[in-house]
């Protein structure tokens, strides 16, 4: 896991207070990462940029579905 010391983590502007946010830390060289805003001290996700701009991109194309439980 790469070290996200020294993130600098900042929610979405399109962000409603909801609750149900993620955080995302783009400030540290080679790494972006990714947290839950309601548990900022349990895991994170880290990507690389390209992984980081692919994602986004499936996100704005809702090319992923929540899956019912």
């Amino acid at each position: 896991m790469p070290d996200l010391t020294g993130a600098v983590w900042r929610k979405s502007t399109r962000s409603n207070n909801g609750g149900e946010c993620v955080e995302i830390a783009d400030n540290l060289p080679g790494i972006v990462g990714l947290r839950d805003s309601k548990d900022p001290a349990g895991p994170a996700l880290a990507f690389g940029p390209n992984a980081w701009s692919l994602f986004v991109v499936g996100v704005k194309q809702e090319g992923f579905r929540r899956l019912s439980s």
